[in-house]
């Protein structure tokens, strides 16, 4: 099993890379945490025919812009996942005139909203909201005997604390730079990061979700990644295209 950072801007894509998605490819099938324009890139590295499960964290337009881009892909089938809401919300999002609708891509599609309808999954999902300005939820797999927590938006909360509990992967956002918050627009900044990791006993931490403005170079994203290990040492900041094997 291995995880490919497709996309690992916030906001915009820019020069640094494209906006949110991680691509988690496992022996059976493949899943995907939320649909910013990184999604596009995904038939480079997942072979056509696959089952893939697209987990959506919320709606904010930088998880969702890459969706009108499913109907290039040939997946087996297709189950996007979502918080409650997740069917209206594409109904409106992936209908004309914005995009082709969830019917007309040309692979079966159906749609999963959690915490409620997890059961209907092929593998265990516990999934929590975040502390962020609209429902964001962050989730947690476990895959051949390996778990990979996401926690996208948010501010430092309990929840993600708890998703990351052990974890051998935590891929958690950082667009906020050093001593970086904001109470009405709550996100992650390197040392709150490394702190969720550090609570959580995480084995490792890769940063993601840089703010396209607040991280404008790779260098900028370094200085996130050294500030992160001062606490949490196996911390990393995520570049676009990075594959790590797990």
């Amino acid at each position: 099993m291995d995880v490919v950072f497709l996309g690992t801007n916030g906001w915009y894509d820019s020069g640094t890379g494209n906006t949110i998605s991680v691509l988690i490819r496992t022996v059976d099938f493949d899943v995907v945490l939320d649909a910013g324009y990184g999604i596009a890139k995904m038939d480079r590295y997942a072979a056509p025919g696959r089952d893939t499960f697209l987990f959506l964290s919320h709606f904010h337009l930088d998880h969702i812009a890459g969706l009108h881009t499913l109907c290039k892909f040939r997946f087996g089938r297709l189950t996007v996942c979502g918080p409650a809401g997740t069917r209206t919300a594409l109904n409106t999002i992936m209908n004309p005139p914005f995009t082709v609708p969830l019917s007309g891509l040309p692979y079966p599609s159906s749609v999963c909203e959690l915490p409620d309808e997890g059961a209907s999954l092929p593998f265990p999902v516990e999934a929590r909201p975040l502390r962020h300005a609209s429902l964001t939820l962050g989730y947690r797999f476990r895959f051949a005997g390996r778990s990979i927590a996401y926690c996208p938006d948010t501010g430092y909360c309990e929840n993600a604390v708890r998703l990351a509990a052990g974890a051998d992967l935590l891929i958690a956002e950082c667009a906020y730079r050093e001593g970086g918050s904001n109470e009405a627009w709550p996100h992650l900044n390197p040392e709150t990061a490394a702190r969720i990791a550090v609570e959580a006993g995480a084995h490792r931490l890769a940063l993601v979700h840089f703010d396209a403005v607040e991280y404008s170079s790779p260098e900028e994203r370094k200085e996130a990644e050294t500030v992160a290990r001062r606490t949490f040492p196996p911390a990393f900041a995520a570049m676009d295209d990075t594959i790590l094997a797990l």
